[in-house]
């Protein structure tokens, strides 16, 4: 259904959040598909980004029920987002595991980035 999102950070340099999300994206299977002056794309393809940070210096985290989920092709990804994710400078949000109230096989980790978006990797 989704193209793509683009996620603003209320930032004029983009080199923090990037080597964030650097780093969660490779543990998930993603990579960064462009940069520019104002904005850096990650996806598989070149050119052809699925989550794309674009510098906007009035921008705010939106609320607390919303976050980004992203697939991840197995636990081991779960876990190396979330560890990823604190070596960059993020904030737990909960830790890599079951998440049973979701069900039986989903295994998910929680991190909040820079800027207040919450992200999610989740494996089922």
């Amino acid at each position: 259904m989704l193209h793509h999102i683009s996620l603003p950070v209320p930032v004029r340099d983009l080199s923090t959040p990037q080597a964030l999300y650097d780093a969660v994206m490779q543990a998930i299977g993603y990579r960064c598909a462009f940069t520019s002056e104002t904005a850096v794309g990650y996806g598989i393809e070149d050119g052809k980004d699925k989550l794309c940070l674009i510098c906007n210096p009035n921008a705010e985290a939106a609320s607390e029920g919303f976050h980004l989920a992203f697939a991840a092709p197995s636990r081991l990804a779960v876990d190396e987002f979330h560890e990823a994710a604190l070596d960059s400078g993020a904030r737990d949000n909960g830790k890599p595991g079951i998440r049973k109230n979701y069900g039986p096989n989903y295994c998910a980790a929680f991190v909040v980035d820079f800027d207040g978006h919450r992200l999610e990797a989740v494996h089922k």
